[in-house]
């Protein structure tokens, strides 16, 4: 069974399900995707994904502000962590760096990231990070701020072995999307092979970035089967076997979601 670390349920283009997420989710399911982490963009989003976790037993929330979601006032950590709390969450974010685009000055992005890794501290929660352009900077605060016991995951991995690697050491998952489908992607198919499979995460990140055969649609948790057809055809092992780790690595990660919240073992 399959696991999406990180998709945007909200987000979802519903119209081949005639606007019922159900449906969406029911399609994933089909194809043996049974657990889903719904990960906000802004606090904002909280009450909204709640809900729909509230409805699916199989979906968790992450609850955070993304380094380029504009906001009129910054939330600080006390902020973060009573709207973790009020709503369930079972990780802080998603949240980091990206200094790729200019809509959130780098500094403001800096002190951001910092207050949600401070909430992420002190609730005891893993992060999700998204890091784009800003390698250094992000290890640094997550070897600053982050507890090694707790740690968390870089999502939608684009950077290269080398970061990786680094991360892992700090008690980091990398978790691998449709890019790595995309024939230019060689260098992520490599960081697909380095990285110890007990590191390893899968992801859509739908809406965006769907897989190939899919690229150019709007992306949907069904197709994180592609990622795992990708990482296995790379790694020489069956799609079993990394469908098994990596849901492993999902329920060590979180252990929130954890069926009876039996994060040491996971398939009871």
């Amino acid at each position: 069974m399959f696991v999406d670390s990180h998709c945007h349920l909200d987000r979802l283009d519903l119209t081949p399900y005639e606007g019922d997420l159900n449906l969406a989710l029911e399609a994933a399911r089909a194809r043996g995707v049974h657990r889903f982490l719904a990960i906000a963009t802004s606090l904002e989003g909280a009450p909204n994904l709640a809900e729909i976790a509230r409805q699916h037993d199989d979906v968790d929330i992450s609850i955070g502000l993304h380094p380029l979601h504009e906001v009129s006032v910054e939330p600080d950590s006390e902020a973060i962590q009573a709207c973790a709390d009020r709503y369930g969450a079972v990780a802080i974010g998603e949240t980091g760096l990206d200094f790729h685009y200019d809509s959130v000055p780098r500094d403001v992005q800096r002190q951001r990231f910092v207050a949600h890794l401070r909430a992420a501290r002190e609730l005891e929660l893993p992060v999700v990070i998204h890091t784009r352009e800003a390698r250094g900077e992000t290890l640094d605060l997550i070897r600053e701020h982050v507890d090694p016991k707790v740690g968390g995951v870089l999502h939608c991995f684009t950077e290269d072995l080398a970061m990786a690697r680094e991360a892992v050491r700090s008690g980091f998952y990398i978790s691998l999307s449709g890019i790595v489908t995309f024939a230019s992607a060689g260098a992520l198919r490599e960081v697909a092979r380095q990285v110890p499979l007990d590191r390893l995460l899968i992801e859509t990140d739908s809406p965006f970035l769907a897989p190939v055969p899919h690229r150019g649609k709007p992306n949907e948790p069904q197709w994180v089967v592609e990622v795992a057809e990708c990482i296995a055809s790379e790694r020489g092992i069956t799609v079993d076997e990394v469908a098994m780790q990596t849901r492993a690595n999902f329920y060590q990660l979180f252990p929130g979601c954890a069926p009876g919240g039996q994060s040491d073992n996971p398939f009871v």
